[in-house]
């Protein structure tokens, strides 16, 4: 009865918080203890959790999971818009994304060559009857979307103590 209580109470937290915050900002509380998370984006509620391998509870998809999905999600946002601006017969894209980790020294096109680093594979399946032409610019365009060049460019975090 105490968890549903305190899920409650995090919650109406939550909707307080999402209702005076700044626009586009990303609500996450979790408690002290385990990994499972609450996210509010504006009006979405969204779980975040690590699989019970690494010591979670899997009562959601990872932080890597988001980051992936994110930059999946972008991807074929831009292709298909892009496509309907020309015109070309693209049904959908499918997008299917991994990270991991590697050695720099195993990078052939990395500028970092020792330690580690992290890798992001993204297969993009285009849907239709496009011509060769039309699929090797779709890929052109899906290496420019937002948040590609979001993780691709400097990134300034700034964190501080409120």
């Amino acid at each position: 009865m105490r968890v549903f209580s305190e899920r409650r109470a995090v919650t109406a937290r939550l909707n307080e918080q999402a209702k005076v915050g700044k626009p586009h900002e990303v609500v996450v509380h979790g408690s002290a203890t385990g990994f499972a998370q609450q996210i509010t984006m504006g009006g979405h509620q969204l779980l975040a959790d690590e699989p019970a391998a690494l010591g979670g509870t899997d009562t959601g998809p990872g932080p890597y999971d988001f980051l992936l999905s994110g930059l999946g999600a972008c991807t074929s946002m831009t292709v298909s818009l892009y496509a309907r601006r020309k015109q070309w017969p693209l049904e959908g894209v499918t997008v299917r994304l991994r990270h991991s980790r590697i050695h720099a020294a195993d990078c052939e096109d990395c500028e970092k060559k020792d330690g580690m680093l992290d890798r992001i594979e993204l297969d993009v399946e285009l849907h239709g009857t496009l011509t060769e032409e039309q699929r090797t610019r779709l890929i052109e365009i899906a290496n420019k979307c937002p948040v590609h060049r979001t993780l691709t460019s400097e990134i300034n975090i700034r964190t501080q103590l409120v």
